[in-house]
C-alpha cells in the first residue's frame, strides 16, 4: 500500500485551508509560479517512482530474508524501537544529502523553493530515493519486518508534511523534542548561521546530541545559496549535476573526482578553495518571480488541474495499466510538467512545445480508448 499516494487528497485539503488562512490573514506566503513548480516537483517524484519503489525495496526484503540476526515480534515495543530506528537512520541520511556533493545534488531539489508553505514540502527530488534506502539496511539485518519498515517510513515522510508552515509559530515543550515548522524553517533557510542544521525527520533530538541544532532568531530567506531561477523540473533535478561536471572538467587530477565526494562549496586550489556563503542583503535580495498576463496564468493553472487530476487517476489505477501504458503515461505527464515550466519562464519555444503537447494528448487518449474498448 503506497501511503504517499493515499495522503495526495488530504495533502491538497491542507494547502487549500493554509492557502485561504494565509488570505484571510493577509500574509502572502505562496506564489502561483514557485507553487506550480514544487507541486509539478512532487508529481515528477511519484511517477518516476513508480519504476523503482520495487527495485530499490528488493534490497531491504533480501538482507532481511538472508541475514537477519533477530526475528522480532510484532509488538507495540518492536514498533516503538522501529519507530525510533527509522528516524535515527533518516537523521544520518539527511545529514549526509546535505554533506557529500554527489547526494546533494539529488537532495538539493527540496531546498530550492525560495517560499515556505505546504506546497514545499511536495517538492521532492526524482533520483533521491535511488540512495537513501541504503541507510536503512542495519534495520534489515537487525531483523525488522520490510512490511514495518515500509510503514514507519513511510509515516516519518507523511509527518514532515505538517512542519512547512510559516502560519505555526513554537509550541512549547515540544520544540525540545519533536521536529517543528520552526526547526524545519531553520533547516530550510539560506542564511549562513541556518544551513545544514536540525536534520531531525520526526525527532529533533538527534540534532541536539549530534550538535546540528539551530534555533530560529533571525529571519528566515529561502532557497539555496545559488537560486535556481528556473520552473523547468527537469532542470531543477540535474542542474547541480551539470555545475559538478562542469567543475571536475576544470579540476586536476584525484580533485575531478574528489569534487563528487566533497561537501558543497569545495573547491580545489586551482579553482580558488572552498567557497563560503556570505550574508544575505536585504537591500539586494530578489527572489525569482517573472511577471504574466492574466491569460496565461488562467491557461498554466487551467491545464494544470487536468495533468493534477488526469496522474492522481493513473496513480490511484496504475495497476489497470500495462508495461506500455504505464510507460507511455508517464513520459507524457513528465512533459506536460516541463512544457508548462517553459510557458512559466516565457520560453519562446514554450508555445510551440505546449501546441504539440495538446495533440500528443488528444493521441494518447484515443489510444488508451479504443485499446481499452
Amino acid at each position: 500500500m503506497d501511503y504517499i499516494v493515499l495522503a495526495i487528497p488530504v495533502f491538497f485539503i491542507l494547502i487549500g485551508i493554509e492557502f485561504i488562512y494565509g488570505v484571510i490573514k493577509n500574509v502572502n506566503y505562496y506564489r502561483f509560479n514557485d507553487s506550480i513548480n514544487n507541486l509539478s516537483l512532487g508529481i515528477g517524484s511519484q511517477i518516476v517512482g513508480l519504476f523503482f519503489k520495487s527495485a530499490l525495496f528488493f534490497g531491504y526484503q533480501y538482507l532481511y530474508d538472508h541475514l537477519r540476526i533477530f526475528d522480532f515480534p510484532q509488538t507495540i515495543w518492536t514498533w516503538l524501537i522501529l519507530f525510533i530506528g527509522v528516524d535515527f537512520f533518516y537523521y544520518w541520511f539527511h545529514r549526509f544529502s546535505h554533506q557529500i556533493n554527489a547526494l546533494w545534488a539529488a537532495h538539493i531539489v527540496h531546498h530550492q523553493s525560495e517560499e515556505y508553505n505546504l506546497t514545499v514540502a511536495l517538492r521532492q527530488s526524482w533520483f533521491q530515493g535511488w540512495f537513501s534506502w541504503i541507510f536503512y539496511l542495519p534495520l534489515a539485518i537487525l531483523g525488522f519486518s520490510p512490511l514495518m519498515f515500509i510503514t514507519l517510513s513511510a509515516f516519518n515522510t507523511l509527518y514532515q508534511f505538517w512542519i512547512h508552515t510559516r502560519l505555526i509559530k513554537k509550541i512549547g515543550f515540544l520544540e525540545y523534542i519533536i521536529n517543528t515548522p520552526s526547526h524545519h524553517r531553520v533547516h530550510h533557510g539560506s542564511n549562513p548561521k541556518y544551513i545544514d542544521k536540525n536534520h531531525g525527520g520526526t525527532l529533533i533530538i538527534w540534532d541536539i546530541f549530534f550538535g546540528t541544532f539551530q534555533k530560529e532568531e533571525e529571519e528566515v530567506y529561502y532557497g539555496i545559496t545559488k537560486p535556481l531561477s528556473s520552473w523547468n523540473p527537469l532542470w531543477a533535478n540535474f542542474h547541480y549535476w551539470v555545475d559538478l561536471w562542469e567543475v571536475s572538467k576544470r579540476s586536476k587530477g584525484f580533485n575531478k573526482v574528489k569534487m563528487f565526494f566533497s561537501p558543497p562549496g569545495w573547491y580545489p586550489v586551482e579553482l580558488g578553495g572552498r567557497k563560503y556563503p556570505t550574508e544575505i542583503n536585504p537591500q539586494v535580495y530578489r527572489k525569482y518571480d517573472p511577471a504574466y498576463s492574466r491569460p496565461i496564468l488562467y491557461y498554466i493553472a487551467f491545464q494544470f488541474i487536468i495533468i493534477l487530476i488526469g496522474t492522481s487517476f493513473f496513480l490511484f489505477n496504475v495497476r489497470k495499466f500495462d508495461s506500455l501504458e504505464k510507460l507511455s503515461l508517464s513520459t507524457f505527464i513528465i512533459f506536460s510538467l516541463v512544457c508548462l515550466g517553459a510557458l512559466l519562464e516565457q520560453k519562446k519555444w514554450g508555445k510551440t512545445l505546449e501546441i504539440f503537447r495538446l495533440v500528443l494528448m488528444l493521441v494518447l487518449i484515443l489510444y488508451i480508448y479504443f485499446a481499452k474498448n
